[in-house]
């Protein structure tokens, strides 16, 4: 796991709690020297400032997300909900605001490095979309698609049940940090995220249909089309 972080103190804090959890932690202090790390070595998650000197965390996490898949959670003190959207724009899969306490951020890492899949059928096809649940892999037609942790999540919770409406609040229960998030566009930015990746035409959505003032629904196999 890569920490990144300038404020000593914080890493510091931050690194303890992760290896009490038994994760092995490496730190870095700027954002140039993180993604030369990154290149040397693989990491299965990446906690990062937003505020770094040599590379900010935002495009840190836009060259981290372009490589792949790795859960990234990005830190701030800011707290506009504009700059916060960026960062799940650019393909963060959580947001924490400072202060914040180490046992939540914690609780957060734990919740996106969960990778058994709930119960009932490994895969679901839904017109030429295919959902691994066992592997955690999608399909769309011939060609295989990377979804971060809270895009495959998202999905996977629709995918429980097509063709029926999942809430807003309902949906970001699946993500990580579930209830404690406060910010309501958090959902809508992955599932833009996530249209923009499996559907043919993301404006004109062929699979997760937007229902006004209810949420979202993936259509059930016979009404794909």
């Amino acid at each position: 796991m890569l920490v990144v972080e300038d404020d000593p103190k914080t890493a510091e804090i931050v690194a303890l709690y992760l290896r009490r959890e038994g994760h092995l932690v490496h730190v870095e202090h700027r954002g140039d020297r993180a993604l030369d790390r990154l290149r040397e070595q693989p990491f299965d998650l990446v906690i990062a400032d937003v505020m770094l000197p040599g590379t900010d965390g935002l495009d840190l996490c836009r060259q981290v997300r372009a490589r792949g898949t790795v859960p990234v959670i990005l830190l701030t003190a800011r707290t506009r909900e504009e700059e916060r959207v960026a960062g799940l724009d650019l393909g963060a899969d959580d947001y924490v605001t400072k202060p914040f306490s180490p046992r939540e951020l914690v609780a957060r890492v734990r919740a996106l490095l969960r990778r058994a899949p709930p119960g009932g059928e490994d895969f679901v096809v839904v017109g030429d979309l295919v959902i691994d649940r066992a592997r955690r892999g999608v399909r769309v037609g011939d060609r295989d698609v990377e979804l971060t942790t809270s895009e495959f999540a998202l999905l996977e919770a629709l995918a429980s049940h097509p063709g029926h409406v999942r809430s807003r609040a309902q949906l970001l229960a699946v993500l990580p940090g579930g209830a404690s998030e406060t910010l309501d566009r958090t959902v809508d930015v992955h599932i833009r995220n996530l249209r923009r990746k499996i559907e043919p035409v993301p404006s004109r959505p062929a699979y997760i249909r937007t229902v006004v003032g209810a949420g979202y629904r993936l259509l059930a196999p016979e009404t794909v089309g």
